[in-house]
């Protein structure tokens, strides 16, 4: 669905204030899988993932996006954006319109959808999202929590039935409920609709939990890849980004160092599981 190569990007391009944001990144998102990218505040995964619906166009590298090369002047921009769809982290920022209702059909209005299509759309995102169509159609935007701001941006990005949902910083901002239930809503976007998913997070219990490969990007470059045990597992090579394991994997690799016979743990679940089995066998 998504290929980068040698992908490079400068940010004030011959002033005294340039400052490369890209170093020769190249990655892959494959059909059907969710692709995790993590790394330190300025590392670069927010130019990067601009890259991915056309909001930059490529000038050092290369960039295919859905079998449309954006590095070609004649590349179908506005198909690379139905294809993939882009939700920021901060959802204030795409979230407009007055009602919940039309803010979700924005979308699917501008591509001049027949009436009974967009309210479809707009139902199914809705719902999926965790919103009651009937409930909150009607329902003025600004009297949203922010667990259901963040939704109806979401279904507003879903609306478009996008076959790539790049989601930036998902979670951040939301209570434990909140966050537990769109992380929910999310896995069901994985396992029900088999959605192509690229999940930027500095929650690394998210990714650990959600992803089936991780890139790491440091200083503009991509320091590591792989599944998210074999990324996880290597705690050197993350320190030398600024990162660190997810929580309960480091607290399950305390108690090995210690001695104590516990199986490896990446997740908070698989945590758990470890530790009840320790205790069962040291009754």
């Amino acid at each position: 669905m998504i290929e980068i190569e040698d992908l490079w990007h400068t940010y004030m391009l011959g002033t005294p204030f340039e400052h490369p944001a890209l170093r020769g990144v190249t990655l892959r998102v494959n059909d059907g899988e969710v692709v995790g990218i993590i790394g330190h505040t300025g590392s670069g995964k927010s130019t990067l993932i601009q890259y991915f619906n056309g909001l930059m166009r490529p000038t050092r590298g290369r960039v295919i996006v859905a079998g449309h090369d954006l590095g070609s002047p004649r590349a179908d921009v506005a198909a690379v954006r139905r294809a993939v769809g882009l939700a920021f982290q901060e959802p204030e920022t795409q979230v407009f319109e007055r009602l919940v209702g039309d803010d979700v059909a924005y979308g699917p209005r501008r591509l001049r959808l027949p009436f009974h299509e967009i309210r479809e759309r707009v139902r199914w995102a809705m719902e999926t999202m965790g919103l009651s169509f009937e409930t909150f159609k009607d329902r003025y935007t600004f009297t949203l929590s922010g667990g259901e701001l963040r939704k109806a941006a979401l279904a507003g990005v879903l609306a478009l039935r996008p076959r790539v949902l790049v989601l930036d910083e998902p979670t951040s901002g939301l209570d434990p409920r909140s966050r537990d239930d769109l992380r929910a809503r999310i896995e069901e976007l994985r396992d029900r609709e088999g959605m192509t998913l690229v999940l930027v997070s500095h929650d690394m219990e998210e990714v650990a939990r959600l992803s089936d490969r991780v890139y790491v990007l440091h200083d503009g470059s991509v320091s590591a890849s792989g599944s998210p045990r074999e990324v996880f597992g290597d705690a050197a090579r993350l320190a030398a980004a600024g990162l660190a394991p997810p929580e309960a994997a480091q607290v399950v690799q305390r108690l090995r160092d210690r001695g104590y016979p516990v199986r490896e743990a990446l997740t908070l679940d698989e945590a758990e599981t470890a530790l009840a089995a320790l205790l069962e066998r040291t009754r």
